[in-house]
């Protein structure tokens, strides 16, 4: 079984940059260097207030990735006018509030079935392959088939964030559970948000998982060992796992 795919999250290059509105570190470099270390995607997300990723990262980016590239974003006109002009490979839909400091919490797609269904339409129509981004919950997975998403990426936050081993392994077992089902109903299936080195083998044995997009803990990694060698690590662990799968 071959390891889940990686994709690399970019955004808190960006952040650095903002933090003092420069030039640098360029994302658009920092892409680059993740695909020599062997990253599978390019994830970033453009939020409405822009706080991080920009708009010329993205049109960049678009010209420049090699690999595949993945946009984050709100169900809005805005982006999805956006991305219906740049053309990634992939959006993924998330929820997004602008006080927030990271995504919390998958979208609602129960609740927000008929809009985000004309979205997803929108989307597919331009052949752009659709993600959602969602709890691990079997009623919000079931809701993203019926949409006609063809991905769902788990979040993955309440695992990362269990400090109980209790806590851990229920949260861990909720993912496998929504992994199943989806893969079940013909979706694809990745997660995220809040992995690093030291938590991400226990998801990544979960076969049903294709793809994991990870940002912040590479990017942090990056700032002393290189962004090269910090993908390369992430994905030797990914490795291990498919490993430990077929063992």
């Amino acid at each position: 079984m071959s390891p889940a795919r990686l994709g690399v999250n970019v955004d808190h290059v960006a952040t650095l940059r903002q933090a003092r509105r420069a030039a640098y570190p360029d994302p658009v470099a920092a892409a680059l260097l993740a695909e020599l270390g062997g990253a599978d995607q390019i994830t970033i997300h453009l939020r409405e207030d822009r706080r991080h990723i920009q708009d010329r990262d993205l049109q960049v980016m678009r010209k420049t990735v090699t690999t595949r590239l993945n946009l984050e974003m709100a169900a809005t006109q805005e982006m999805v006018k956006i991305a219906y002009e740049i053309r990634p490979d992939e959006v993924t839909l998330v929820p997004e509030r602008r006080e927030e400091l990271t995504t919390e919490g998958g979208l609602d797609v129960v609740r927000g079935r008929d809009p985000l269904a004309k979205v997803v339409k929108t989307l597919r129509d331009a052949d752009i392959l659709v993600s959602l981004f969602i709890d691990p919950d079997l009623d919000q997975v079931k809701a993203s088939h019926r949409i006609e998403a063809q991905v769902v990426e788990i979040h993955t936050g309440r695992y990362c964030d269990a400090r109980l081993p209790a806590d851990r392994r229920r949260e861990l077992a909720r993912i496998v559970d929504a992994a199943k089902a989806a893969a079940k109903l013909g979706l694809q299936v990745a997660a995220g948000h809040g992995l690093h080195y030291q938590n991400v083998l226990p998801v990544a044995a979960i076969p049903e998982i294709e793809e994991f997009n990870i940002g912040h803990s590479i990017v942090g990694h990056a700032v002393l060992v290189g962004m090269e060698r910090a993908v390369r690590e992430m994905k030797v662990l990914l490795a291990q796992a498919a490993e430990a799968r077929r063992a």
